[in-house]
């Protein structure tokens, strides 16, 4: 069968099942991903095997991360360390510039933790807030998104970014450094925002269900621990990648230090000692029974199981895809010349990933399928840049193109007690300009940062 009608019979089989059928994103990329692979050269016997085996390569190259990410995450609020991290960020800039406070929390906290949970967490602050200064509610919420969206979308371990970086074979420390870098001045032109829209639509807070029920710690952690476990991953895989180069160097302490951070650098490494470290500190504040612990950690694997499920499935798709040979027929139609076709998957990459946002409403699926497609379409040495603006761009457009079938859409509405017009007029503007930012930004910073 012709490559590029595989590409979009899958496209159709993705988006019809998720959207149109409402069904799970696992299910409906694994069938994609069978589909692609009957369709696709190769003898028939390894046709589904192929599936199973390319399952596998994925599930084992992200799982663990996902999992400790989610252990990270659900201790990290249980033991009070990321309200610890809230209100260090307001003592440090004041309770005038809450809004300030709240995104910097945002972008922070939505390093390890999804979104749903940290805007679960500061929506509170939000309100009190609001209580205190008598204005700016619509300013503190959307200041509260536009922190952590930014880098829910670039910056791993979050799902979306993480399986960027393994189907596009970039190197988790760069994809984290670059992504973080390109997250900053989106998250800084949602903050602007923020504050213009609250000027021009103010917005009253109402009330939500819910709203008296906190949990914060009796005993906040200290400052240096409640950071230890978005510090540590960060620092030592970020180490690796900076350290990696300096292995046959003539300094035998680089040469030691290339090697320890080899080992303690790596992803699965780095996030099993952090959430060690994570839980050690939701014991020491809490003092659970094991049975609360254990709860506690079992139900954060939970959460991250279906996450691991939707991404190895979305790696699953893009290695048929590249069976399938599409790859080879898309770069066919692309115009001679590798500057020429970088830049051009930059656009393709953002345009994608914007499309299957808005088609579908999830931006982890947007991330990986656009990211799958177009692992199979270009070589990394034809970029002219380092890939991981490609993948930037991807992290990018999967923010444009939010409305009512995306779950952030209802959340931000009904926890921030919004309605659905105003949410449309603040929430779908707001991520659209911070996908754009990060798009401009990617692509002057592969112009002339190429990092190649």
């Amino acid at each position: 069968m012709v490559p590029l009608l595989i590409l979009v019979l899958a496209i159709l089989i993705v988006v019809g099942m998720i959207v149109g059928l409402r069904i799970n994103a696992f299910v409906a990329l694994i069938t994609a991903a069978i589909i692609v692979s009957l369709l696709a050269p190769g003898p028939w016997p390894l046709k589904v095997a192929r599936v199973a085996t390319a399952f596998g390569a994925t599930a084992g190259s992200i799982g663990i991360v996902i999992a400790m990410a989610a252990v990270i995450g659900a201790t990290m609020m249980a033991s009070g360390a990321a309200d610890r991290v809230v209100q260090a960020f307001l003592q440090l800039l004041g309770q005038e510039r809450g809004g300030t406070a709240l995104t910097a929390s945002g972008f922070v906290l939505s390093v390890p933790v999804f979104f749903d949970t940290v805007f679960y967490l500061l929506i509170p602050l939000a309100r009190s807030m609001y209580r205190h200064t008598g204005g700016g509610y619509l300013g503190f919420v959307m200041a509260i998104s536009a922190g952590a969206a930014a880098t829910h979308s670039l910056v791993p371990p979050t799902p979306g970014p993480l399986i960027i970086a393994d189907n596009l074979g970039i190197d988790l420390g760069t994809m984290m450094l670059v992504g973080a870098v390109i997250a900053l001045p989106a998250a800084i032109a949602g903050f602007l925002f923020a504050g213009y829209m609250d000027r021009r639509m103010p917005v009253p807070m109402r009330t939500v269900p819910g709203e008296e029920k906190q949990d914060a710690a009796d005993r906040p952690p200290p400052l240096a621990l409640s950071l230890a476990p978005i510090i540590l991953p960060v620092t030592l895989i970020s180490g690796k990648t900076i350290l990696t180069p300096l292995a046959d160097s003539n300094s035998p302490v680089l040469q030691n230090m290339a090697e320890w951070f080899s080992v303690l650098g790596d992803p699965n490494l780095a996030l099993l000692l952090a959430a060690f470290v994570s839980v050690a500190l939701y014991f020491q504040v809490r003092r659970p029974s094991k049975h609360t612990m254990s709860k506690l950690i079992e139900q954060s694997l939970l959460s991250g199981g279906i996450i691991i499920l939707i991404t190895s499935a979305g790696g699953t798709f893009g290695a048929m895809l590249k069976e399938a040979q599409i790859g080879p027929a898309i770069q066919a139609l692309l115009p001679a010349g590798a500057q020429a076709s970088g830049l051009l998957m930059l656009a393709l990459g953002f345009g994608i990933a914007a499309l299957l946002k808005f088609a579908q409403g999830s931006s982890t699926v947007a991330m990986i399928t656009a990211s799958a497609m177009a692992a199979t379409m270009v070589a990394p040495e034809s970029l002219g840049f380092h890939v991981v603006y490609l993948g930037t761009a991807i992290g990018s457009g999967a923010l444009v193109g939010s409305w009512m079938n995306d779950s952030g859409f209802w959340i931000y509405s009904k926890m921030g007690g919004i309605t659905e017009s105003e949410t449309l007029r603040s929430w779908t503007p707001l991520l659209a300009i911070m996908g754009v930012v990060g798009g401009v930004v990617t692509l002057l910073m592969a112009l002339f940062v190429p990092l190649v």
